[in-house]
């Protein structure tokens, strides 16, 4: 059997699965104490969850109006904006000794908001870019999320109360099973020629590039402006880098399905750039995660 021409066949298949993985994966380290314990103090929250819902597509669309000539790019931009971040985002800024908590929490609020918030977001962004008779799927986006998204989210949970023992061992698998589909879409996509580094361009990479960059500074430079603990500001720094590209994968694969034979140079695009996206937050990850290490140290020393 041809790989490449099933994974184009079946690449609706493919992120859809990686998305339920990663979320059964996430739900399955969550319990209602966490949000308890971050709902007794919720500035930090309150503020990250602004930026994520505000600050967020705000700066994507300055890119998009400015930088992202191409409708695949700009597509692209709009949809990482519309994204919450994911369980990396959790994971690095526990690495980082970050607020752990407030982490999960905002992922959780991010993602539940992302069934109204995403298709909105989506719309206000990207809608000159498409297509004239095109008309944004915003009832399916939103029934797409509740099935692949906050649905695993929830049996996740269910497992971790049921399964307190197993809970971790499930969560692990789960997600490790997620990053190899990711793989497969990568590799699956590359093969069938829809990933082509010199088509998408230098000029396409650098605008990526600069988008996460900008994303990070200013998630970075705002909580401290606010004056927010430190380790709650390495939470919503991370949280706000590091997005869940899963669901970015998933909504290009139902907004620009593929189709064998058939060229989609705006679909292609709209894919390179979520992946590239991806790959360079987990470049920049274990960075951040290494500079509020020694940043939360000092701090802690000096008082």
């Amino acid at each position: 059997m041809d790989f490449f021409a099933f994974y184009i066949r079946n690449e609706y298949l493919f992120a859809a699965v990686q998305l339920t993985l990663a979320m059964l994966g996430m739900g399955a380290t969550l319990t209602v104490r966490d949000f308890a314990e971050i709902l007794r103090a919720p500035r930090g929250l309150l503020f990250g969850f602004g930026l994520q819902l505000v600050g967020v597509p705000l700066i994507a669309w300055v890119f998009i109006a400015t930088l992202a000539t191409d409708p695949g790019v700009a597509i692209g931009l709009a949809l990482c904006a519309a994204i919450a971040g994911g369980t990396t985002s959790n994971i690095f800024t526990y690495l980082a000794r970050g607020n752990a908590a407030l982490s999960i929490v905002l992922t959780t609020v991010s993602t539940l908001a992302c069934l109204a918030t995403t298709p909105l977001v989506l719309s206000l962004l990207i809608a000159e870019r498409m297509p004239a008779d095109f008309e944004m799927p915003a009832g399916r986006i939103a029934v797409e999320i509740g099935l692949y998204l906050l649905l695993p989210l929830a049996l996740g949970m269910a497992v971790l109360r049921k399964l307190p023992r197993h809970a971790d061992t499930i969560a692990r698998g789960c997600i490790r099973a997620s990053l190899l589909t990711v793989v497969l879409i990568v590799v699956g996509a590359h093969g069938a020629g829809r990933l082509d580094p010199e088509a998408f361009g230098e000029h396409n990479m650098g605008i990526v590039v600069a988008f996460i960059a900008v994303l990070t500074a200013v998630s970075a430079l705002a909580p401290r402006l606010f004056r927010l603990p430190g380790t709650d500001a390495a939470a919503i720094n991370i949280e706000i880098a590091v997005r869940n590209i899963n669901l970015a994968l998933l909504i290009k694969a139902s907004l620009f399905p593929a189709v064998v034979g058939v060229a989609d140079p705006v679909g292609d695009n709209v894919l390179f750039t979520a992946l590239f996206y991806g790959g360079l937050s987990l470049m920049i990850g274990p960075v951040m995660c290494l500079l509020y290490r020694v940043r939360l140290k000092t701090v802690l020393v000096a008082s």
